[in-house]
């Protein structure tokens, strides 16, 4: 039985307990019916019937509920793969139609039968077992089990099934053992994916590639291009690569449903779909600029693609090459001397492969110290992102492991001697994107510049990191002598301390209201609270303590008005991550505006909030003694832009009807620094077009958290655009010490950002673009990009618009 080329379907068979020869019959006579002045001896032999029919449904009923039911098996399946170390791989065994690969498969069913008996929790269960493929090494053999499990009991199968090696060492030592019983080790299984085991599956596909070497296989979704892939469909990809050879798997196109319960795809470091081998699961829309790039840890990989029936889309497209092992980007580690340098986790900025482990050492001039500054910080994993532990994938430097995923630039690590061991580990599942890493020759002595904060633990940290909420130091010492309250206090927005005891009394302790803020419904505030500052306020304006409830996809409104007019905020695209100060891929941003004047091209930057209208800068609008800015006909807007060179099909022109700088605008000190734009007609939008989401004027920006800055790099005043929309990842800064940093200059009505990385070549924004934060489903206009040097040099922060200050004035203008 071959479950994977019957898509690992199962038909359920007719239930042997219902008796298909039962048949209504219909009445011969209907006045026999009639209902009649009394009962009569018809009459009562029907209720008799009757009743008598209804007690045995009840009883069939109980019956099938209390034997049959509690009895019910359900089909389980099992992926695995185990190393025979006494046979050679033969080039027949790549073809399961030959008579080796039979044989050996035969024997290799007949080992799994021998080792599942050796566990009462298996043996009383298994139904069989197929052999899949085998692979070199010495001969790797691929296996799919089925089992039938009582229901309530998968839990334990599970158990004994991840107990293989146990199990594997106990039929070793049967005294009955055959002589020609195959030796085997690294024996692993797991449960096959769920959504692998539908019924539903119309379509199965099955192929197999040996990529040669300087050959280049495609392979691409059923259709692919000229469809879209079939509804209900599974399909697989056998990859091999030669012997000392690793598969290299790049995807040019990938477009599919957005959430992976439905469509997606799925790479395994294996040739069966092994859950504890899964390299990554991919769903939705990446661009041809963000290509994803997988090596194999071994010669093999296996691709699967599953559809269900509704919201086909292109699929996908990728080309299969070969990479010797051992050639660049296959290995990492390694002697590093000098002053600096830079290291990189394998195959960075793409997936690094499964089961590596490497080590630098870096060695700067006697007398210095080394210091090592993780530019990028990607090693995530599902499941595992807030273990501190690292049991998984992992950096280990100073003695320290470090994982998951980190903002950028913010790990750094220090030595006061000359030498340093980086190591890096992976693990077999779930690869991520890596890590870029720089070293520095420091004065052991005095490691932090007077701008830096100097922290207890020797590192050293930009000023505006300080009474942020994040502890970047790692030891707290940025967020020391913050006015921050004592253990077992809440600290207000209005920085008063009250017992955390308060929380949710239904009493404005605060005196703001932030002690009844995110209150659970059947609290003693109930669904609704008295309004404030800080309350989100619904259309029937009753107020909720729930803070930024809007289109998170939960109805908190009994009106459901949070959830209103939530088209916004959302790209078709895949971010990729690797993010400060690199091109953004094309409509990554599909609110980003370019504003370009007659006589100087792209001018300033502005955001899409409606189909005709635009939020930008009010410093963007002010006329010197050249140029009109404040006039409608000195503008051409220019939407769903990528290149500023190159005006493709997605981009759209139009020009402006009116212009409305905020009347209160000081061009002095910048305060109220905002403006709307009307189009001269209303825009369509599409992939490359969409709204950002306007904030309610109670929407949190909390401090240090991490938003996005878009633009072309330059503003009117001076310098030239970058060709590419650029992105930077920022962080928002603490309203008092960006005030210190900025002598004073700072309002109520700005907020502060800066870039993590620091420099000025980190300087991405554009003045009048967005500031946008991800919250709920969507991205939020924070801010606009108002003053300051461009998006923030170091201790130099970004100063933007913000936006929850100027709500009424946008409603009042645009209805929006």
């Amino acid at each position: 039985m071959d479950y994977m080329d019957s898509g690992l379907r199962y038909t359920p068979k007719p239930d042997k307990d219902w008796d298909t020869s039962v048949q209504f019959l219909p009445a011969s006579d209907n006045k026999k019916l009639e209902k009649k002045k009394g009962p009569g001896r018809i009459g009562a032999i029907i209720g008799v019937v009757v009743f008598a029919a209804v007690i045995a449904l009840m009883t069939g009923l109980l019956v099938w509920h209390f034997h049959f039911r509690d009895n019910a098996q359900l089909p389980r399946m099992y992926s695995g793969s185990m190393r025979i170390t006494n046979q050679v791989f033969q080039d027949a065994y790549e073809n399961s139609t030959t008579s080796e690969f039979k044989a050996l498969a035969q024997q290799v069913i007949s080992q799994l039968k021998a080792i599942y008996s050796k566990s009462s929790q298996l043996n009383k269960y298994y139904v069989g077992s197929t052999v899949q493929a085998f692979s070199e090494g010495s001969v790797i053999a691929y296996y799919l089990s089925e089992f039938k499990v009582p229901i309530g009991q998968e839990a334990s199968v599970d158990g004994a099934m991840s107990s293989m090696e146990t199990l594997v060492n106990k039929e070793r030592r049967t005294l009955a053992r055959p002589g020609n019983s195959l030796v085997v080790e690294d024996v692993m299984s797991s449960a096959i994916d769920s959504r692998m085991l539908s019924t539903q599956f119309g379509n199965t596909f099955r192929y197999s590639v040996h990529t040669k070497l300087n050959q280049i296989t495609q392979i691409q979704s059923p259709g692919f291009p000229d469809s879209p892939y079939p509804p209900n469909t599974f399909a697989q990809w056998q990859l091999r690569a030669d012997p000392n050879y690793v598969i290299k798997l790049v995807f040019d196109t990938i477009h599919l449903e957005k959430d992976c319960k439905n469509d997606f795809i799925k790479i395994y470091d294996s040739l069966v779909a092994i859950e504890s081998r899964v390299m990554q699961e991919l769903c939705g829309y990446y661009s041809r600029t963000s290509q994803l790039t997988f090596l194999s840890s071994g010669n093999v990989m296996l691709v699967t693609m599953a559809t269900n029936d509704q919201l086909n889309y292109p699929g996908f497209r990728a080309q299969v090459s070969q990479v010797r092992r051992g050639s660049p980007g296959t290995t990492c580690g390694g002697q590093l001397t000098g002053e600096n340098g830079n290291f990189f986790s394998p195959n960075f900025p793409n997936y690094y492969p499964p089961r590596t482990t490497c080590q630098w050492s870096i060695q700067v001039p006697a007398g210095k110290g080394v210091k090592v500054n993780f530019k990028k910080f990607l090693l995530a994993e599902p499941g595992w992102k807030d273990r501190n532990d690292c049991p998984k994938d992992y950096v280990e430097i100073n003695g320290k492991k470090l994982c998951g995923e980190k903002v950028d630039g913010t790990v750094t690590e220090t030595s006061n001697r000359n030498i340093m061991t980086v190591a890096f580990s992976s693990d077999f599942s779930n690869v991520d994107r890596g890590f870029s890493a720089s070293y520095t020759a420091i004065d052991a002595t005095d490691q932090c510049s007077s701008n830096d904060i100097s922290c207890a633990n020797g590192l050293c940290k930009p000023t505006f990191w300080k009474c942020d909420g994040v502890n970047d130091c790692g030891d707290g010492t940025d967020e020391l002598n913050c006015g921050k309250c004592q253990l077992g206090q809440i600290t207000c927005k209005n920085n008063k301390c009250v017992s955390e005891k308060t929380q949710c009394d239904g009493r404005d302790d605060c005196g703001d209201g932030t002690d009844e803020l995110n209150c659970p419904r059947g609290s003693g505030v109930g669904p609704s609270v008295s309004c404030t500052d800080l309350t989100y306020k619904c259309s029937n304006n009753i107020c909720i303590s729930k803070v930024n409830p809007e289109c998170d996809g939960t109805p908190d409104c009994s009106d459901g008005s949070d959830e209103q007019n939530c088209d916004c905020g959302t790209a078709m695209f895949k971010t990729s991550r690797i993010v400060g100060g690199q091109d953004a891929d094309a409509g990554e941003f599909p609110w980003q505006v370019s504003l370009h004047a007659k006589g100087f091209n792209h001018v300033c930057g502005a955001s899409l909030i409606a189909p005709s209208w635009l939020v930008t800068a009010a410093h963007c609008v002010q006329d010197d003694p050249k140029t009109r800015f404040s006039q409608p006909g000195t503008w051409e807007v220019y939407l769903g832009l990528h290149d500023q060179q190159k005006v493709g099909n997605a981009v759209v022109k139009r020009t402006l009807k009116q212009i409305i700088p905020h009347p209160n605008y000081n061009h002095y000190t910048f305060d109220n620094d905002i403006a709307l734009m009307e189009l001269s007609s209303p825009v369509t939008y599409s992939d490359y077009i969409r709204p950002i989401c306007l904030p309610a004027p109670q929407h949190d920006f909390p401090v240090g958290s991490t938003v996005w800055i878009t633009g072309w790099g330059a503003t009117r005043e001076g310098g030239f655009a970058a060709k590419v929309l650029q992105k930077a990842q920022v962080r928002i800064i603490n309203q008092g010490v960006c005030n210190d940093l900025m002598g004073g200059e700072i309002t109520s009505r700005m907020m502060c950002a800066g870039v993590l990385t620091g420099g000025v070549d980190a300087c991405q924004g554009d003045s009048g673009g967005p500031l946008s934060s991800p919250s709920g489903k969507g991205m939020f206009l924070a801010g606009v990009v108002s003053w300051g040097d461009g998006c923030a040099r170091r201790n130099k922060p970004g100063i933007y618009t913000a936006v929850t200050k100027f709500r009424g004035f946008i409603k009042e203008k645009t209805g929006v």
